[in-house]
C-alpha cells in the first residue's frame, strides 16, 4: 500500500493564518464542466483563520485514484462510507481476520485477559488484532445561496446524490482531506470555512467530520467517481435522492441552521437499524445531538 509523504514543517505564517501549499492533479478532460472551464494552478494556498496554530505545512497529494479509503488489508467491510457489512453482525467480532497481519500466522478468538470484546489473536506470535473506526470527511461547499452536490458513478448507492466525501488517509489532518476528497470527486479547488457537523456511526465504525467550505474559483466538474455535480437551492435539495444516512442528516440540519439563520457546529449519533442496506438512509434513528 503506498503511503502519503510525510507533512513536513517549513515555518510560521507571518499573517497567522494556517496554510496548505498542495500540487493538484489536472482535471478529467472526459468530465462535464460548470461554471468556468479553467485549468487550476498546480500551488494553492488555502488558509484556515479560525486554528489557534500557524504552522506552514507543506504536503504532496499523490497522483492516481490510490487516495481511494485507506483499508485494512485483512478485514473486509463495505468498503464505502455509510454502508453496513453484511458479513459481520457483530462490530469488533474480529471473526474475519483469520491470518494475524504481522507474520501471517493463524488466529484464534477469544477475550483477552482483562479485556471484554472478542479479538483475533494470532496463535504463533500472539499478536492481538485490533479494529478501530474510519474517519470520514467531507465538504458543504456554500455557492451563491446553493450547495454543490456529487452523483455517485460507483456501487453503493449508484446514481444517487452526495456531498464530496470519503475516507480520511494517512498523513493528512481532517480539514486536508476533505479539501483532497473534494478535488477528486468534484475537481474543485475549496477554502475551508469552519467545522459543521461530527456525526457517529457505531454500528459500521465511522465518524463522520464535514467542514462548511466555499470555492475558490467557480469551477467545478465531475471526477472519476461522479457522473455528474450540480448547484441546488435548498427548497431543491433531493433528499429523496440523497447516497445516505449521513448526508441526509448533514443536509437536514444545514437547511434548519440556514433557516434561523445562524449556523453552529452538531454533534450526534446515528443509529442504524442492523441489516440495513446503504439505499436505506431513513432507517436510522439520530441520538445525543449537541449543537453549538
Amino acid at each position: 500500500m503506498i503511503m502519503l509523504k510525510a507533512t513536513q514543517i517549513l515555518g510560521s505564517s507571518p499573517s497567522g493564518c494556517f496554510s496548505l501549499f498542495h500540487r493538484l492533479k489536472k482535471p478529467h478532460s472526459n468530465c462535464g464542466v460548470s461554471f468556468i472551464s479553467r485549468k487550476p494552478t498546480r500551488t494553492t494556498l488555502f488558509s484556515f483563520s479560525q486554528l489557534s496554530e500557524t504552522n506552514l505545512l507543506s504536503f504532496q497529494i499523490r497522483k492516481g485514484r490510490n487516495f481511494r479509503a485507506f483499508q485494512m488489508s485483512h478485514i473486509r467491510y463495505e468498503a464505502s462510507p455509510d454502508g453496513v457489512s453484511s458479513s459481520s453482525s457483530v462490530l469488533g467480532s474480529n471473526r474475519k481476520i483469520n491470518f494475524c497481519q504481522s507474520c501471517g500466522g493463524p488466529t484464534k478468538h477469544e477475550i483477552p485477559d482483562g479485556e471484554e470484546k472478542m479479538r483475533a489473536i494470532c496463535t504463533l506470535c500472539g499478536k492481538i488484532a485490533y479494529e478501530n473506526p474510519k474517519m470520514v470527511v467531507g465538504s458543504l461547499i456554500e455557492h451563491e445561496n446553493k450547495i454543490l452536490l456529487c452523483r455517485r458513478k460507483i456501487h453503493p448507492s449508484y446514481g444517487l446524490w452526495t456531498l464530496p466525501a470519503g475516507y480520511m488517509e494517512i498523513g493528512e489532518s481532517a480539514a486536508e482531506g476533505a479539501i483532497r476528497e473534494t478535488w477528486e470527486e468534484a475537481n474543485a479547488e475549496v477554502e475551508i470555512l469552519s467545522p459543521f457537523a461530527q456525526l457517529d456511526i457505531p454500528l459500521i465504525g465511522q465518524t463522520y467530520i464535514i467542514f462548511l467550505a466555499k470555492l475558490k474559483r467557480p469551477y467545478f466538474s465531475a471526477g472519476p467517481e461522479t457522473s455528474e455535480c450540480q448547484l441546488f437551492a435548498l427548497q431543491d435539495i433531493p433528499f429523496d435522492s440523497l447516497s445516505f444516512s449521513s448526508m441526509l442528516v448533514t443536509l437536514k440540519l444545514y437547511v434548519e441552521d440556514r433557516k434561523v439563520g445562524r449556523m453552529g457546529f452538531h454533534y450526534g449519533v446515528i443509529n442504524k437499524r442492523p441489516g440495513t442496506s446503504p439505499s436505506d438512509i431513513h432507517a436510522y434513528t439520530l441520538h445525543h445531538h449537541l449543537r453549538s
